[in-house]
C-alpha cells in the first residue's frame, strides 16, 4: 500500500502546448513523464511503475520460449559494416568516436551483436534452435520527434532473435513469437490486430506487425471486416472494380493531341473529357542502389500507373532492392524523356532489360495490364497521346503492384470493401532469412557434418508503445484508465474527508485488506477537497476507485469503475471480493 500524501505525483490541469495526441497530453498531465529534450523523456514514479509491469508481462511470456540476454548499447562500427548497415541506416543512427578515434554507434537494434555471439559460440545443429532476447534501451536519431512517447530518440524495446537449422525451424520460431505476442498484448489489455507488413531496413522474406487502431497513429492499415484481412498500406493489395476503356479514334494508332499548357491529371482529363481511370500517369525517380563497400549509385526509373492511383514508395523500394528515392530534376527529365513534367509518357522509351542494371528501368503497375486506348504524355511539350495500349504500343522492364490501396477497394481475399485507418505499431516480427548470418559468416555443421548457414528471425516489441496505445484506446476528456495488469495501481482508496477519524480508520483497513489480496493499492490520504481527489483519480489511469465517505457509518462504500464511470454502493466487507472478480474478468482467457 502506498499513501498519496507521501508520493511525488505532480499532476497538471493543462496539457503542454505542443501535445497533439491524447497519450502525450495525459502522460504529462498525470505525472508519468517529463520531457528533458526533444524526443527524450524522464519516467517519473507512476510511469515507471507501469513500464515495469509491462516489462514483467513481456519477460514472463518470452521466458516461456527463449532466454534473456543483456547486450551493450555502445557498438563498434565493424559489426555494422559486416552486415552492410553502417551506411544503410543513414542519419537515423547515433554515431560517435572514442578517444582513440574508433567509430561507434548507439544501438538501434541488435541483429549484428546476436549474430556475432552465434558465429563464435554455435557449432552444430545440436545447439539449434536458439531464441535469445533482451529488454534494453535503444536509440534512434529521429528527425521529427513528436507525439510524446510515440516518436522518440530513446526508447525501451524487447528484441528477440532466433537461429534455426532450416526454414521449417524458422517457421516454428516465428509461430512461437506470434503466439507469445498475442498473449502479451492480450495480457496488457490491448485491442490489437496482426497485419502483413514490409520488412524495410531489417530485410527478410516475411514480416507481421501488431497494430492498435488509433487516430494518433502514423501507419495506415487496410483491413476487411468480412474476412479479417489486414495489411499495412506499405504492403496491402486490393481487387479493383472493372473500369471502362475508351473507344479508339481514327485508325486506332497512338495519336498526338495538342494540350497547350495542360499537364496535371485533373486538367488533362477535363480538357479531353475522359476519366482519370483512362489516363496513364508517369512518376519519374532517381533510385539509390547500394553497392559493395558502402558505395551507391543513382539510377533512373519511370513508373507508369493509372491516373487516379499513387505510387507506394515502400513497395517500389522493396521491388528494386533500393535504399532511397527522389524525384527526377528538370535536367534529368530532359535527359531520359526529352520533355518536362506533365507531358511524360511510355511510348518511345527504351526500357532496360533488367531492373537497376543500367539504362532506364520502366515499371508498369499491374493495374494497367490488359487496358486499351488510354491517354498519356507524348514526351513532347504541350502534347498528349490517345489510343495508347500497354504491351502493344510500349514495353516495360517489369510489371508489379506498386500502387497504394485506397478505402473502398475490394479485399484481395473476399472482395468486400476495404477500410483504411490509422494505427500505432506495438510489435513487429520478421523472418530475416540469411541476411545477417550469411554476411557475417555464421556457420554450423548439419546432421551430415556439412557446414551450413543458420537461418534467422528477429522480433521486436516497443515497451512504451504498449503504454501509449493503451491510453489512446482508453481515455476521455478527464483522463484515462489502464487495464489493472499495467496500471501503476489497480485501485485508489479515496478518503473524502481526512479530518474524519472514522473514515481514515475504515479506509486504511480496506486498503490493507486489498493489499493482502494482491492488489496494488494507493490510499489517497491528502488533505484536499473530495472533488479534487476525484479529478486526480480520474486523470492518472487507475481502473478502480473506492470512495470512503459518510456512508461508512452504515458500513458501506462506493466503488467506481473508471472506464464506465459506473458507481456501485456495497458493504465494506464486499469491496475486496467485488474488485478481485472485476479484475479477473478483465484478463484474457488462456490460449
Amino acid at each position: 500500500m502506498h499513501r498519496w500524501s507521501k508520493l511525488f505525483l505532480p499532476t497538471l490541469r493543462e496539457a503542454p502546448a505542443d501535445a497533439e495526441v491524447a497519450s502525450h497530453k495525459f502522460l504529462v498531465r498525470a505525472g508519468y513523464i517529463r520531457q528533458l529534450s526533444a524526443g527524450i523523456y524522464s519516467y517519473l514514479f507512476l510511469g515507471q511503475r507501469s513500464i515495469n509491469k509491462i516489462v514483467d508481462i513481456v519477460r514472463q511470456e518470452m521466458d516461456a520460449i527463449g532466454q534473456e540476454f543483456l547486450l551493450p548499447a555502445l557498438l563498434p562500427r565493424e559489426l555494422w559494416e559486416q552486415s552492410g548497415r553502417w551506411t544503410g541506416m543513414g542519419d537515423n543512427m547515433f554515431r560517435l568516436k572514442d578517444r582513440k578515434g574508433a567509430d561507434l554507434c548507439l544501438g538501434m537494434t541488435h541483429e549484428e551483436v546476436m549474430t556475432e555471439i552465434a558465429r563464435k559460440e554455435l557449432r552444430s545443429y545440436k545447439q539449434l534452435p536458439q531464441i535469445w532476447y533482451q529488454i534494453q534501451t535503444k536509440f534512434r536519431d529521429e528527425p521529427r520527434p513528436k507525439s510524446g512517447l510515440l516518436r522518440v530518440r530513446q526508447f525501451l524495446m524487447k528484441d528477440a532473435y532466433s537461429f534455426d537449422i532450416d526454414a521449417a525451424g524458422l517457421d516454428e520460431s516465428y509461430k512461437k513469437h506470434d503466439r507469445a505476442y498475442r498473449r502479451i498484448f492480450s495480457l496488457c489489455g490491448l485491442k490489437f490486430m496482426a497485419v502483413e507488413a514490409d520488412s524495410g531496413a531489417m530485410g527478410g522474406s516475411q514480416s507481421q506487425e501488431f497494430m492498435v487502431a488509433t487516430e494518433a497513429g502514423e501507419d495506415l492499415i487496410a483491413r476487411c471486416d468480412q474476412c479479417n484481412y489486414a495489411a499495412n498500406v506499405e504492403k496491402a493489395t486490393s481487387k479493383l472494380a472493372p473500369v471502362e476503356d475508351l473507344a479508339p479514334t481514327g485508325d486506332g494508332k497512338p495519336e498526338k493531341v495538342h494540350t497547350p499548357g495542360i499537364g496535371s491529371i485533373t486538367d488533362v482529363t477535363a480538357f479531353l473529357k475522359v476519366r482519370a481511370t483512362q489516363d496513364i500517369k508517369c512518376v519519374a525517380y532517381m533510385v539509390e542502389k547500394r553497392e559493395a563497400a558502402g558505395k551507391s549509385s543513382w539510377l533512373p526509373a519511370a513508373i507508369f500507373l493509372r491516373g487516379d492511383h499513387s505510387v507506394n514508395e515502400t513497395k517500389l523500394l522493396a521491388l528494386l532492392g533500393a535504399v532511397e528515392l527522389r524525384p527526377m530534376t528538370a535536367e534529368e527529365l530532359a535527359t531520359y524523356f526529352h520533355a518536362p513534367a506533365g507531358f511524360l509518357g511510355p511510348v518511345g522509351l527504351q526500357p532496360a532489360s533488367k531492373p537497376m542494371a543500367g539504362g532506364l528501368t520502366v515499371i508498369l503497375d499491374s493495374a494497367l495490364e490488359g487496358r486499351t486506348n488510354m491517354i498519356c504524355g507524348a514526351n513532347v511539350v504541350d502534347y498528349h497521346l490517345r489510343n495508347v495500349t500497354p504491351d502493344h504500343d510500349f514495353k516495360w522492364t517489369l510489371s508489379a503492384d506498386i500502387r497504394t490501396v485506397s478505402e473502398g477497394e475490394g479485399c484481395p481475399q473476399c472482395n468486400a470493401p476495404l477500410k483504411v485507418g490509422k494505427a500505432v505499431e506495438i510489435g513487429h516480427i520478421f523472418k530475416l532469412g540469411y541476411k545477417y548470418s550469411e554476411s557475417m559468416g555464421a556457420r554450423v555443421l548439419d546432421l551430415n557434418g556439412k557446414e551450413v548457414t543458420p537461418i534467422m528471425g528477429s522480433y521486436g516489441i516497443g515497451i512504451e508503445r504498449i503504454l501509449t496505445a493503451a491510453i489512446e484506446q482508453n481515455h476521455d476528456e478527464n483522463g484515462f484508465w489502464l487495464p489493472a495488469s499495467i496500471a501503476p495501481f489497480s485501485v485508489v482508496v479515496t478518503v473524502t474527508n481526512i479530518k474524519d477519524a472514522a473514515l481514515i480508520e475504515a479506509a486504511e483497513k480496506l486498503a490493507l485488506e486489498l493489499d493482502r489480496a494482491g492488489m496494488d493499492v494507493l490510499l489517497d490520504d491528502r488533505d484536499e477537497r473530495a472533488g479534487v481527489k476525484f479529478k486526480d483519480a480520474d486523470l492518472i489511469g487507475i481502473p478502480f476507485r473506492v470512495n470512503v465517505g459518510k456512508k461508512i457509518a452504515e458500513g458501506r462504500v462506493e466503488v467506481v469503475t473508471r472506464a464506465t464511470l459506473q458507481s456501485e454502493e456495497m458493504p465494506l466487507e464486499m469491496a475486496a471480493q467485488f474488485l478481485l472478480a472485476r479484475m479477473a474478468h478483465a484478463l484474457p482467457e488462456s490460449e
